[in-house]
C-alpha cells in the first residue's frame, strides 16, 4: 500500500501529460468516439453513454496493461538515469509534436504501424458496436493503436522500474486522455474547440516540454552525486596510527569546516604528532569535542 502511495506524482504527472495532450488524443481516437457516439440514435442517450463508457474503459485497460509490461521491463534492465534521459526526450518530443514544430514522433508511430496492420482485422467482426461488451473490446484493440504520445507515456513508465509503477502512469495517462474522447463521442463543440484552438495547444505542448526538461534535469543533476557519496563516512572507523602526521602541513587546512564531534580521538596516537608546525590560529575550536581526546598518556586536553 506504501508503494503505491509513493507512485501518487507519477500518476499526476502522466494524467496531466494527457490531459494537456488532448488535442492530439481528438485526432487519432476521437474519431472512432464520434462514430460510435452517432451510431447510437438520440433517442437512446443511455445507450450512447453506456457504449462510449465501455469503449474508454477498454482503452484505458489497454493502456495499463501495457504500463504494466513497460516497467516489468523496466524492473528487468533495472531502472536508471538512463531511461529517464530517453523518457525526458520523447516528452520534449511530444511537445514538439503537439505544436507542430516538429514531427519526429511521427517516425515511431510509422514503426507502430506495423503491429497495427495485424491488430486492426480483429476489429472488424466488432463493428458495428450494438452493446457495452464490443466496446470494451473495440477499446483494448484501439489502445495498441499507433500514437507518438502513448509510446512516450510507456518510455515514461519504462523508467518507473517496476509493474505496478508502470500501470499506475499509463492508467494516469489514460485518465487524462478521457475528457477530450469522451467530448468527441458526445458531440461537445465547445470543448473539442478549446482543446484544438492552435494558442492552447501551444501552451499545452510547452507545459509538456517543460515536463519533459524536468525529467532530463533529474537524473543529470543527481549524476555528480556519486562521487561525494564517501565524504560522509565516520572517522571513528579510521586508524591513526599508522598515518604519518609529522609530514602533514596543517597551515593550509581549513579547520573551521571540520566536524570533530564524530571523529574518535581515542585510537589516534598523537605522539608521533608533530604540533609546533601546526597553525592553531586558524582553527575552531568551539566545535571540537575535546572531552574524549587523549595525546597517548592518558591526559585529557
Amino acid at each position: 500500500m506504501a508503494d503505491i502511495v509513493s507512485l501518487w506524482p507519477v500518476f499526476l504527472a502522466t494524467f496531466s501529460v494527457g490531459l494537456l495532450g488532448s488535442g492530439h488524443c481528438l485526432g487519432m481516437c476521437g474519431g472512432i468516439a464520434s462514430a460510435l457516439g452517432f451510431a447510437i440514435g438520440p433517442e437512446k442517450r443511455a445507450k450512447r453513454y453506456g457504449i462510449l463508457l465501455s469503449y474508454n474503459l477498454g482503452r484505458i485497460s489497454s493502456y495499463a496493461l501495457l504500463g504494466l509490461l513497460a516497467g516489468a521491463i523496466g524492473n528487468q534492465i533495472g531502472a536508471n538515469s538512463v531511461l529517464r534521459i530517453i523518457a525526458g526526450l520523447l516528452l520534449i518530443a511530444m511537445g514538439l509534436y503537439l505544436a507542430n514544430w516538429w514531427r519526429g514522433l511521427s517516425y515511431l508511430e510509422r514503426v507502430g504501424s506495423y503491429l497495427w496492420r495485424y491488430i486492426q482485422p480483429l476489429t472488424k467482426p466488432l463493428l458495428p458496436v450494438n452493446n457495452s461488451g464490443q466496446a470494451v473490446l473495440l477499446g483494448l484493440a484501439w489502445g495498441f493503436l499507433p500514437c507518438g504520445m502513448v509510446y512516450s507515456a510507456l518510455a515514461y513508465s519504462v523508467a518507473q522500474g517496476s509493474s505496478y509503477g508502470g500501470a499506475i502512469a499509463m492508467l494516469g495517462f489514460g485518465l487524462g486522455t478521457l475528457p477530450a474522447v469522451l467530448a468527441s463521442g458526445w458531440a461537445a463543440e465547445s470543448f473539442k474547440s478549446l482543446f484544438q484552438n492552435i494558442t492552447v495547444r501551444r501552451f499545452f505542448a510547452l507545459s509538456i516540454i517543460a515536463f519533459g526538461i524536468w525529467t532530463l534535469w533529474m537524473p543529470l543533476s543527481h549524476s555528480g552525486h556519486g562521487a561525494h557519496a564517501g565524504h560522509g563516512a565516520s572517522h571513528q572507523g579510521m586508524n591513526h596510527e599508522g598515518m604519518n602526521h609529522e609530514g602533514m602541513n596543517h597551515e593550509d587546512m581549513n579547520h573551521e569546516g571540520m566536524n570533530h564531534e564524530g571523529m574518535n580521538h581515542e585510537g589516534m596516537n598523537h605522539e608521533g604528532m608533530n604540533h609546533e608546525g601546526m597553525n592553531h590560529e586558524g582553527m575552531n575550536h568551539e566545535g571540537m569535542n575535546h572531552e574524549v581526546t587523549t595525546d597517548g598518556i592518558g591526559e585529557k586536553q
